[in-house]
């Protein structure tokens, strides 16, 4: 445990210090949603492509990482939608949840990876989110069609919605250019190497200034809800899929780490551009935040 919380503490002062940093208005109040859009748009795809188009796959142990993402996104999602009948829940409070419980925040997810394993860690976390980005997306958009309040035109802005997501074109990349062999060119590696370096801390400040305790009262229950399946469906699957296909080393606890972090920052965007209920996705954002510091570590000590 002692090890885990070591390795969260960077994350929850740079996490802390955007809260503060927002609340105390050292920063134009323009400057949040700003820094949120860069690290989403710019550095994040950066980080991704320069990751994974410099990453072989060869001797990696893929497809067993590739089955335990699969295994946990489908059961999360399916578990989700039939908890949506039983509790009779309105549509766009349910696309809220379900972001709730099936995103991950990659941010934490890389920021730990790294601390823990270094440049293998943060390797094999960058080919976790290579397959988690792109599965997660579809589905999160695909329920926003079915229930969301926004106005869908037909599956054209699905499609449109789906790769024109700039994580999962910053993965479709750095994919091409691992898989194809090209490579990437010393160059372009450097630059986006140096643009990539300031995603996990702008990314993990922009967390923390995003943490409203405003109007959490009124969501208790979307709250409850979406953290049983992220911080205990999610981990208890993650663990028993690592055992059946008998994964270890870095890429195994690497996955458990992704699987057991609070849901993504990015939920918030996509709720308002497509017709969430974003008061109960800020609230979900807010109290997953603050109470993975305490069961992260509890978690990493039982799985790891």
């Amino acid at each position: 445990m002692i090890i885990f919380i070591t390795a969260l503490i960077p994350v929850m002062i740079l996490i802390m210090l955007g809260f503060i940093l927002r609340r105390t208005k050292f920063l134009p109040e323009e400057t949040w949603p700003g820094m949120e859009k860069l690290t989403y748009f710019v550095l994040f795809p950066a980080l991704l492509i320069e990751t994974l188009g410099k990453q072989s796959l060869a001797g990696e142990p893929w497809p067993s990482m590739l089955i335990i993402v699969v295994g946990t996104i489908m059961t999360s999602a399916v578990v989700l939608i039939i908890f949506r009948k039983v509790l009779s829940t309105n549509n766009a409070t349910f696309t809220s949840i379900f972001q709730g419980g099936v995103r991950f925040n990659t941010y934490i997810t890389l920021a730990i990876a790294q601390s823990l394993y270094g440049a293998t860690g943060l390797a094999m976390g960058s080919i976790a989110a290579g397959f988690m980005i792109v599965l997660i997306n579809f589905w999160c958009i695909s329920v926003f069609v079915i229930w969301g309040k926004g106005s869908f035109q037909g599956g054209l802005q699905f499609i449109r919605e789906i790769v024109g997501n700039p994580l999962i074109v910053g993965c479709t990349i750095g994919w091409f250019l691992s898989l194809s062999g090209i490579g990437l060119p010393v160059i372009v590696g450097d630059i986006l190497g140096i643009i990539g370096r300031a995603a996990l801390p702008l990314g993990l400040l922009a967390v923390g200034a995003a943490l409203k305790l405003e109007g959490i009262k009124g969501y208790l229950s979307p709250i409850v809800l979406s953290s049983i399946v992220q911080f205990g469906l999610k981990p208890l699957v993650t663990a028993a899929l690592v055992s059946y296909t008998g994964l270890t080393g870095v890429a195994a606890a690497v996955l458990i780490i992704a699987f057991m972090t609070p849901t993504a920052p990015s939920a918030y965007i996509l709720s308002r551009q497509l017709g969430g209920n974003t008061e109960a996705m800020a609230s979900i954002i807010t109290v997953q935040t603050l109470i993975a510091f305490f069961i992260m570590p509890l978690l990493g000590t039982l799985l790891l």
